[in-house]
């Protein structure tokens, strides 16, 4: 699995790679089904086979058919997706990102949610982080 699996993928295959994630597993049909505006039936095959040969996903065998799954869980994939994007996007700044977030006039965040938060914060810092 690539360092920054996202950025080496086209916009069809993330979208593959939700539904995936979302369903944990899938076969073409399930994939087919959950897209918005999904292309052909052998278009998504090839999307799978190609998210395969790229280390993204696997399958298993189920009578005729294939099953596909993401290759890695969900939670290092989001880590270096994020990394990625902090990287990318931020020059490695951590607080540069959290603060864009913050500033996004669409969130809107709880007092539970800001305590977590800070709770996070304060943990992080606990560890050195």
């Amino acid at each position: 699995m690539p360092d920054h699996p996202q950025a080496l993928l086209s916009r069809r295959e993330r979208e593959v790679m939700d539904v995936l994630f979302r369903r944990e597993e899938a076969t073409v049909a399930e994939v087919l089904e959950a897209l918005e505006d999904p292309p052909t039936y052998s278009a998504v095959r090839s999307i799978l086979r190609v998210l395969e040969e790229k280390g993204h996903i696997t399958h298993r065998e189920d009578g005729p058919r294939y099953v596909y799954a993401p290759a890695v869980a969900r939670e290092r994939a989001r880590r270096a997706a994020l990394d990625h994007v902090v990287e990318t996007f931020f020059d490695g700044s951590a607080e540069s990102a959290l603060a864009a977030l913050l500033r996004r006039t669409d969130l809107e965040l709880s007092d539970a949610q800001i305590t977590r938060l800070a709770r996070e914060i304060r943990v992080a810092r606990e560890e050195g982080r």
